[in-house]
């Protein structure tokens, strides 16, 4: 986890450890959540908070359990924003949430439990002999801790949420961009050779008006779009599609032609020497008069 994201998280149990309740069952409420894990020495802030919710008038936590199913909504907020301080950390790592509880084994699928009550389920598990009820939905995460008054730490979240998601659209837009862009350079550098091609050998000009003028503003605008083409000339994008995919195409077979030695000149045609045997006078061929 990245140091701001380490600022988050300790701003997070900043703000909720400094949320004042102005009820009293409120207090008795989270002072019962936080239990005797405050005494701990690591946690001068929950301390802090125990000794101003004594003095608010809520009584020792742990000299009854809270009472959750007759406690009213704003009471179980309290109670859970309590457990939270005391039990529950918030990970934050490249745009994923991890929040959960660490608790004794017997009470993890009583909090999951509660927590089902209010609209909130979470996942319950066993590690290392501890229970673990944790959520992994930002939106989950996000509702919880508005529920508990963590209302600046989820204004934090969600602005990390948006830019986090601007700056993936905006990706995705440029790298799609970039594409597009690659694909019509080489497109129209193939178009440009194919010209270049047919004006070599001759054939550019026996191409309809319309073909060569295509290719004429190609070659001015070697950068410019189908769309930007047509403009210019007046003409739809698909007429200059479909001309340029025609010079492209005669190039191809241009390059498809055996080579020109191997192309004889019409009428050039060789055959084969007449080897069949010659009449001549008397009826008899000329090998049998040599003979006589």
């Amino acid at each position: 986890m990245g140091t701001a994201d380490r600022d988050l998280v300790a701003a997070l149990r900043g703000e909720l450890a400094a949320v004042e309740p102005s009820r009293a069952c409120d207090r008795a409420a989270e002072l019962a959540g936080l239990g005797t894990a405050t005494v701990r020495g690591d946690r001068p802030a929950l301390a802090r908070l125990v000794v101003r919710l004594l003095r608010g008038g809520a009584s020792a936590g742990g000299a009854r359990p809270f009472d959750w199913d007759g406690a009213a909504d704003h009471c179980r907020s309290a109670y859970v924003r309590g457990r939270f301080l005391a039990h529950g950390s918030l990970s934050v790592a490249s745009g994923r949430y991890h929040l959960e509880f660490v608790v004794e084994p017997a009470e993890a699928g009583e909090l999951g439990r509660r927590l089902a009550e209010v609209g909130l389920p979470a996942g319950v598990r066993m590690r290392r002999g501890r229970g673990v009820v944790t959520w992994k939905s930002a939106e989950t995460i996000g509702t919880f801790l508005r529920w508990i008054g963590a209302s600046s730490a989820l204004l934090e979240l969600e602005s990390r949420q948006v830019a986090r998601s601007v700056r993936g659209d905006l990706s995705r837009l440029l790298n799609a961009e970039a594409a597009n862009l690659e694909r019509s350079a080489s497109a129209s550098a193939r178009q440009l050779e194919a010209i270049s091609t047919l004006e070599a050998d001759g054939r550019l000009d026996d191409l309809p008006e319309l073909v060569r003028a295509v290719a004429r503003e190609r070659q001015a605008r070697p950068e410019s779009s189908l769309t930007e083409l047509g403009e210019q000339l007046g003409i739809a994008r698909t007429r200059v599609q479909r001309a340029l995919e025609r010079l492209v195409s005669l190039a191809d077979e241009d390059d498809l032609r055996p080579p020109p030695h191997r192309i004889r000149a019409r009428g050039s045609r060789r055959t084969a020497p007449d080897r069949s045997p010659r009449i001549v006078a008397g009826g008899r061929t000329a090998g049998a008069r040599r003979m006589a």
